[in-house]
């Protein structure tokens, strides 16, 4: 059972200053192949590409448990070639769907909140990737940490949301938080054998995304599609508009907070627009340590999925005879309000993430159905942050109410009741 009144500790952070990813941590891995892994919301983006590398490297990896949303058709082929012990989709008509497709198989797929926690607590899995958009993420991502389950973290909304909770139960029950996300992957790299008391400052990359170069007043008449042309990574369309408007960046800033145990103040964002360099670590001795890859996101979820071993992927290799010129630069955050409205919530601290990260989806989802302009999307957001009722010190509920209240506010201000 979920603690949903489980009470913030004073110390953010998982893990002692150090430990997190210091070879020498008493956190034990399992060294026997292959790796037995849940990935929950294996029809997005992220949980396809997962899917890749098991393909790719059976005798590293195996799938015993799927979860996702409502992809009915997508799921069933998943499960059919996986064969996953447990499998479930969170909406019922769809398990009913896939179900008609997996008729003779043998293979069942069951639904709902419950049967979705029942997936991320699966005894027999040593890891799970939470890659479940929004919300939805959250309570699984909770239900593994208390089985003590290993966790790979792909969805931002669950650290974004409610960070404390999540990082206050990782210490608790002795887990670790793999980020997944290519920025905190780089980080978490540059960390190892590291203490983070020498860290004087993380700085997270951006591309840019499609409109880096674009004048505010272009920018209010962008489109959908031009929104989803991003010039480097292949991704999910909502994380694409959250790259366009730079709110990724925001999120990630708020994630890196309660990964690292590094004060927001120590956290920056840079253009980079060849997506080369994915983030970098400064530390007390003006020393930089940064990681580089192709933009590739099968990178990052294979070091998380193999962590502490690196082994050979399906990823190209990376060539700097043949990348053009590694370029910086600020961000233009008066063209790009997301930013400052990120660090704003995260200032306000207690439910304010989350009310940011809930209106933020609602409104990206309006964008994405020619409800909203470009701007509507920050406009909606700082509008809802206006509103809300602030709890300081939430709990599980007092998230998840926030949550809900956030949505409800954003489809009225979209509509232009408030």
């Amino acid at each position: 059972m979920l603690r949903h009144n489980l009470k913030l500790p004073q110390q953010n952070s998982p893990f002692k200053k150090g430990e997190f990813y210091n070879p020498k941590s008493t956190f034990t891995v399992n060294s026997t192949f292959p790796k037995s892994i849940v990935i929950l919301g294996s029809t997005g983006s992220v949980g396809r590409q997962a899917l890749e590398i098991a393909r790719a490297l059976p005798d590293r990896i195996k799938v015993v448990g799927l979860a996702a949303g409502s992809n009915a058709e997508l799921f069933a082929g998943q499960v059919a070639e996986f064969r996953p012990s447990i499998a479930a989709l969170a909406d019922t008509n769809a398990a009913e769907r896939a179900n008609r497709i997996l008729d003779g198989s043998g293979l069942k797929i069951h639904s709902g909140a419950e049967a979705i926690d029942e997936v991320a607590t699966w005894p027999y899995a040593e890891l799970v990737l939470g890659a479940m958009l929004g919300a939805a993420g959250l309570r699984p991502t909770l239900a593994a940490i208390e089985a003590g389950k290993q966790i790979a973290i792909a969805n931002k909304e669950t650290l974004v949301a409610a960070g404390a909770i999540v990082t206050a139960a990782a210490r608790i029950h002795g887990v670790q938080l793999l980020p997944v996300d290519s920025e905190h992957s780089a980080i978490a790299q540059c960390l190892l054998g590291e203490s983070t008391f020498a860290v004087q400052k993380l700085t997270l990359t951006a591309s840019g995304g499609p409109f880096v170069d674009l004048p505010r007043y272009e920018l209010a008449k962008v489109t959908r599609a031009q929104a989803l042309r991003h010039p480097n990574w292949s991704m999910g369309d909502k994380i694409t508009i959250d790259s366009a408007t730079l709110m990724n960046k925001g999120l990630e800033i708020i994630e890196a907070h309660w990964l690292f145990d590094i004060p927001m103040e120590q956290i920056d964002v840079l253009v980079h627009r060849q997506s080369i360099v994915h983030s970098m670590v400064t530390f007390a001795d003006n020393s930089v340590k940064a990681q580089l890859g192709v933009p590739d996101m099968r990178l990052p979820i294979q070091w998380a999925l193999h962590y502490p071993e690196r082994v050979a992927g399906i990823a190209p290799p990376l060539d700097l005879t043949k990348s053009a010129a590694l370029t910086f630069e600020l961000p233009r955050e008066d063209c790009f309000p997301a930013l400052a409205l990120a660090r704003h919530a995260m200032q306000l601290g207690g439910t304010a993430p989350a009310v940011l990260s809930a209106a933020n989806e609602v409104a990206v989802a309006a964008f994405l159905e020619n409800r909203c302009g470009f701007y509507g999307i920050t406009e909606t957001v700082e509008k809802v942050l206006e509103l809300q009722q602030n709890v300081a010190r939430p709990t599980l509920s007092d998230v998840l109410e926030a949550d809900q209240e956030a949505r409800a506010r954003a489809q009225e201000v979209l509509s232009h009741k408030l």
